[in-house]
Protein backbone atom coordinates (compact mmCIF):
# COMPACT_ATOMS: atom_id res chain seq x y z
CA UNK A 1 0.00 0.00 0.00
CA UNK A 2 1.40 3.35 -1.02
CA UNK A 3 -1.29 6.05 -0.61
CA UNK A 4 -0.69 9.18 -2.63
CA UNK A 5 -2.48 11.35 -0.08
CA UNK A 6 -1.91 11.40 3.69
CA UNK A 7 -3.88 13.85 5.79
CA UNK A 8 -4.74 14.68 9.37
CA UNK A 9 -8.43 14.55 10.22
CA UNK A 10 -10.53 16.37 12.80
CA UNK A 11 -12.17 14.35 15.55
CA UNK A 12 -15.86 13.73 14.91
CA UNK A 13 -18.36 15.54 17.13
CA UNK A 14 -19.42 13.18 19.88
CA UNK A 15 -17.61 10.23 18.35
CA UNK A 16 -15.06 9.81 21.13
CA UNK A 17 -12.76 7.87 18.80
CA UNK A 18 -9.02 8.03 19.58
CA UNK A 19 -6.39 8.40 16.90
CA UNK A 20 -8.05 11.14 14.85
CA UNK A 21 -6.25 14.49 15.24
CA UNK A 22 -8.42 17.55 15.83
CA UNK A 23 -6.42 19.75 13.49
CA UNK A 24 -7.79 20.45 10.03
CA UNK A 25 -6.22 18.71 7.06
CA UNK A 26 -3.37 20.83 5.67
CA UNK A 27 -3.41 22.04 2.09
CA UNK A 28 -1.55 19.80 -0.32
CA UNK A 29 1.72 21.45 -1.42
CA UNK A 30 1.34 19.77 -4.81
CA UNK A 31 -2.05 21.40 -5.31
CA UNK A 32 -0.50 24.83 -4.79
CA UNK A 33 1.91 24.49 -7.69
CA UNK A 34 0.73 26.50 -10.68
CA UNK A 35 1.70 23.82 -13.14
CA UNK A 36 -0.22 21.05 -11.39
CA UNK A 37 -3.60 20.20 -12.95
CA UNK A 38 -6.45 20.35 -10.45
CA UNK A 39 -9.35 17.98 -10.01
CA UNK A 40 -12.21 18.50 -12.45
CA UNK A 41 -14.75 15.85 -11.46
CA UNK A 42 -16.22 14.87 -8.08
CA UNK A 43 -18.26 11.73 -7.39
CA UNK A 44 -20.77 11.98 -4.56
CA UNK A 45 -22.12 8.95 -2.71
CA UNK A 46 -25.33 9.64 -0.77
CA UNK A 47 -28.70 8.26 0.22
CA UNK A 48 -31.79 7.67 -1.90
CA UNK A 49 -33.77 8.90 1.13
CA UNK A 50 -33.74 12.32 2.78
CA UNK A 51 -33.12 11.13 6.33
CA UNK A 52 -34.81 12.53 9.43
CA UNK A 53 -32.97 15.83 9.73
CA UNK A 54 -33.38 18.80 7.37
CA UNK A 55 -29.63 19.33 7.84
CA UNK A 56 -28.99 16.38 5.51
CA UNK A 57 -31.00 17.90 2.68
CA UNK A 58 -29.37 21.28 3.21
CA UNK A 59 -25.91 19.70 3.07
CA UNK A 60 -26.69 17.83 -0.16
CA UNK A 61 -28.03 20.96 -1.84
CA UNK A 62 -25.04 23.03 -0.70
CA UNK A 63 -22.57 20.41 -1.90
CA UNK A 64 -24.15 20.16 -5.35
CA UNK A 65 -24.27 23.91 -5.68
CA UNK A 66 -20.70 24.30 -4.44
CA UNK A 67 -19.34 21.67 -6.83
CA UNK A 68 -21.00 23.44 -9.77
CA UNK A 69 -19.83 26.90 -8.74
CA UNK A 70 -16.27 25.62 -8.45
CA UNK A 71 -16.46 24.46 -12.05
CA UNK A 72 -16.23 20.74 -11.25
CA UNK A 73 -18.38 18.08 -12.84
CA UNK A 74 -20.72 16.22 -10.49
CA UNK A 75 -20.83 12.45 -10.88
CA UNK A 76 -23.52 10.70 -8.87
CA UNK A 77 -25.83 7.70 -8.83
CA UNK A 78 -28.35 9.11 -11.30
CA UNK A 79 -31.43 9.01 -9.08
CA UNK A 80 -34.07 11.64 -8.47
CA UNK A 81 -35.00 10.44 -4.98
CA UNK A 82 -33.59 11.45 -1.62
CA UNK A 83 -30.25 13.17 -1.18
CA UNK A 84 -29.18 11.93 -4.62
CA UNK A 85 -31.86 14.01 -6.26
CA UNK A 86 -31.11 16.99 -4.04
CA UNK A 87 -27.38 17.06 -4.78
CA UNK A 88 -28.11 16.85 -8.51
CA UNK A 89 -30.75 19.59 -8.27
CA UNK A 90 -28.28 21.82 -6.44
CA UNK A 91 -25.64 21.40 -9.13
CA UNK A 92 -28.11 21.87 -11.98
CA UNK A 93 -29.59 25.00 -10.42
CA UNK A 94 -26.09 26.48 -10.26
CA UNK A 95 -25.48 25.72 -13.94
CA UNK A 96 -23.13 22.79 -13.33
CA UNK A 97 -22.36 19.73 -15.41
CA UNK A 98 -23.96 16.61 -13.97
CA UNK A 99 -23.40 13.01 -15.01
CA UNK A 100 -25.67 10.33 -13.57
CA UNK A 101 -24.72 6.66 -13.52
CA UNK A 102 -27.59 4.25 -12.95
CA UNK A 103 -28.18 0.52 -13.50
CA UNK A 104 -30.79 -0.45 -16.07
CA UNK A 105 -33.06 -2.15 -13.52
CA UNK A 106 -33.27 1.08 -11.48
CA UNK A 107 -33.83 3.20 -14.56
CA UNK A 108 -36.79 0.99 -15.47
CA UNK A 109 -38.31 1.77 -12.06
CA UNK A 110 -38.41 5.42 -13.13
CA UNK A 111 -36.08 6.67 -10.42
CA UNK A 112 -33.61 8.21 -12.89
CA UNK A 113 -33.40 12.00 -12.67
CA UNK A 114 -35.32 13.46 -15.62
CA UNK A 115 -33.37 16.71 -15.52
CA UNK A 116 -29.94 15.14 -15.93
CA UNK A 117 -29.06 15.11 -19.62
CA UNK A 118 -25.90 13.01 -19.28
CA UNK A 119 -27.08 9.65 -17.94
CA UNK A 120 -24.89 6.55 -18.18
CA UNK A 121 -26.92 3.33 -17.91
CA UNK A 122 -25.03 0.25 -16.73
CA UNK A 123 -25.96 -3.42 -16.64
CA UNK A 124 -25.14 -3.96 -12.94
CA UNK A 125 -24.48 -2.25 -9.63
CA UNK A 126 -20.78 -3.12 -9.82
CA UNK A 127 -20.54 -1.64 -13.31
CA UNK A 128 -22.12 1.50 -11.91
CA UNK A 129 -19.41 1.82 -9.25
CA UNK A 130 -16.68 1.16 -11.79
CA UNK A 131 -18.08 3.81 -14.15
CA UNK A 132 -18.31 6.37 -11.35
CA UNK A 133 -14.75 5.53 -10.36
CA UNK A 134 -13.48 6.11 -13.89
CA UNK A 135 -15.33 9.42 -14.24
CA UNK A 136 -14.21 10.92 -10.93
CA UNK A 137 -11.03 12.57 -9.66
CA UNK A 138 -12.21 12.59 -6.04
CA UNK A 139 -15.01 11.11 -3.91
CA UNK A 140 -17.27 12.68 -1.29
CA UNK A 141 -19.63 10.72 0.94
CA UNK A 142 -22.74 12.38 2.35
CA UNK A 143 -25.13 10.66 4.78
CA UNK A 144 -26.85 7.61 3.35
CA UNK A 145 -27.91 4.03 3.87
CA UNK A 146 -26.48 0.61 3.04
CA UNK A 147 -25.76 1.48 -0.59
CA UNK A 148 -23.79 4.55 0.44
CA UNK A 149 -21.83 2.52 2.98
CA UNK A 150 -21.12 -0.13 0.35
CA UNK A 151 -19.85 2.43 -2.16
CA UNK A 152 -17.69 4.19 0.42
CA UNK A 153 -16.13 1.07 1.88
CA UNK A 154 -15.42 -0.35 -1.57
CA UNK A 155 -13.70 2.80 -2.82
CA UNK A 156 -11.60 2.87 0.38
CA UNK A 157 -10.76 -0.82 -0.09
CA UNK A 158 -9.70 -0.25 -3.70
CA UNK A 159 -7.34 2.45 -2.48
CA UNK A 160 -5.98 0.15 0.25
CA UNK A 161 -5.20 -2.40 -2.46
CA UNK A 162 -3.21 0.20 -4.39
CA UNK A 163 -5.68 0.38 -7.28
CA UNK A 164 -5.94 4.16 -7.08
CA UNK A 165 -4.74 7.25 -5.23
CA UNK A 166 -7.91 9.33 -5.58
CA UNK A 167 -8.90 11.34 -2.48
CA UNK A 168 -11.87 10.15 -0.43
CA UNK A 169 -13.64 12.70 1.78
CA UNK A 170 -16.37 11.89 4.28
CA UNK A 171 -18.65 14.89 4.79
CA UNK A 172 -19.73 14.64 8.41
CA UNK A 173 -23.21 16.09 8.98
CA UNK A 174 -24.40 15.95 12.57
CA UNK A 175 -22.09 13.02 13.34
CA UNK A 176 -23.17 10.97 10.30
CA UNK A 177 -19.63 9.70 9.65
CA UNK A 178 -19.05 8.46 13.19
CA UNK A 179 -20.50 4.93 12.77
CA UNK A 180 -18.37 4.18 9.69
CA UNK A 181 -15.24 5.52 11.35
CA UNK A 182 -16.07 3.49 14.46
CA UNK A 183 -16.37 0.30 12.36
CA UNK A 184 -12.96 0.96 10.81
CA UNK A 185 -11.49 1.63 14.26
CA UNK A 186 -12.97 -1.66 15.48
CA UNK A 187 -11.30 -3.55 12.62
CA UNK A 188 -8.00 -1.94 13.59
CA UNK A 189 -8.47 -2.73 17.27
CA UNK A 190 -9.31 -6.37 16.53
CA UNK A 191 -6.24 -6.83 14.33
CA UNK A 192 -8.08 -7.10 10.99
CA UNK A 193 -6.81 -3.81 9.58
CA UNK A 194 -3.60 -1.88 9.99
CA UNK A 195 -3.53 1.56 11.56
CA UNK A 196 -2.38 2.94 8.21
CA UNK A 197 -5.91 2.56 6.79
CA UNK A 198 -6.75 5.77 8.63
CA UNK A 199 -4.71 7.56 5.99
CA UNK A 200 -6.88 6.31 3.12
CA UNK A 201 -9.67 8.83 3.70
CA UNK A 202 -10.46 12.15 5.38
CA UNK A 203 -13.31 13.28 7.58
CA UNK A 204 -14.45 16.91 7.35
CA UNK A 205 -17.20 18.56 9.35
CA UNK A 206 -19.72 20.08 6.97
CA UNK A 207 -19.91 21.03 3.32
CA UNK A 208 -17.85 24.22 3.54
CA UNK A 209 -14.84 22.28 4.84
CA UNK A 210 -15.24 19.64 2.13
CA UNK A 211 -15.43 22.21 -0.66
CA UNK A 212 -12.40 24.05 0.72
CA UNK A 213 -10.45 20.80 0.80
CA UNK A 214 -11.46 19.83 -2.72
CA UNK A 215 -10.16 23.17 -3.97
CA UNK A 216 -6.63 22.26 -2.81
CA UNK A 217 -6.46 18.87 -4.47
CA UNK A 218 -4.38 18.12 -7.58
CA UNK A 219 -5.56 15.72 -10.26
CA UNK A 220 -4.89 12.17 -9.04
CA UNK A 221 -2.40 9.77 -10.61
CA UNK A 222 -3.55 7.21 -13.15
CA UNK A 223 -5.61 4.37 -11.67
CA UNK A 224 -5.96 0.69 -12.53
CA UNK A 225 -9.64 0.59 -13.47
CA UNK A 226 -9.16 -2.60 -15.48
CA UNK A 227 -8.32 -4.47 -12.26
CA UNK A 228 -11.46 -3.52 -10.34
Amino acid sequence: MNPAFTFARPALPGAGIPGYPRSRAPSSPAAQENDMPQISSVAVFCGASLGHSPAFRAAAEALGRGIARAGWRLVYGGGQLGLMGVVADGALAAGGEVVGVIPEFLRRREVAHAGVKHMVVTDSMHARKTEMFELADAFVTLPGGLGTLDETVEIITWRQLGLHGKPILLCDVMGSSAPLVAAIESAIALGFARAEVRQLFEVHEGVAAVLARLATLPAPPAAHADRL
